[in-house]
């Protein structure tokens, strides 16, 4: 799904690329914003403990070391030929950043979620949300380039190229953010 929007695959819609990442960035961020308003207000009820997000990160962590799969689902791709760039951009970014409703390559998506329960604000729901929303956009930006058919399959073959070391980047974060929890709790 990410080579579908390119500048390639959006000039082939008569579409503009440009204006299609943008809503697709606002889409995730608007999603991660909602999902961390409604779970950090689920948090604020239940009033758990916030020392439970180091066993949470250390756990995501571990998942993701021995390579747990965790399910996924597409967005509905129908919606490129259906609608305008700025409507399906901003469809599949809200999608992306509920985190919930999409592809879940990581356990570090379901230890956000977590996380944002155990911020017990939806303030803080709804930065970390918005932020973890518009990071998930972000890869799209790596098709920037991407004009010809020759520069799409490098492009996405670089982005392959660093699903490894990205995974890697990710239990690092986890086990950083597990360290750091604990030394605060």
């Amino acid at each position: 799904m990410l080579t579908s929007i390119s500048p390639l695959g959006e000039q082939a819609r008569g579409q503009r690329y440009g204006l299609t990442v943008a809503a697709h960035l606002l889409g995730g961020a608007l999603g991660g914003a909602t999902t961390g308003v409604v779970l950090g207000s689920v948090g604020a009820v239940l009033g758990l403990p916030a020392w439970l997000v180091v066993p949470v990160l250390a756990a995501a962590a571990a998942a993701d070391l021995r390579g747990v799969r965790l399910g996924r689902r597409q967005v509905d791709e129908d919606w490129l030929a259906r609608y305008r760039g700025w409507v399906y951009g901003g469809g599949y970014g809200y999608q992306l950043g509920l985190g919930v409703v999409t592809v879940v390559t990581s356990a570090a998506t379901p230890a956000l979620l977590a996380v944002l329960v155990l911020s017990a604000s939806p303030l803080a729901g709804l930065l970390l949300g918005a932020l973890f929303g518009l990071v998930r956009g972000l890869p799209l930006l790596a098709l920037r380039r991407a004009t010809t058919p020759q520069a799409l399959r490098t492009a996405a073959a670089r982005v392959e190229q660093l699903a490894r070391p990205a995974s890697r980047a990710t239990v690092a974060a986890l086990v950083l953010g597990a360290v750091t929890a604990g030394a605060l709790a």
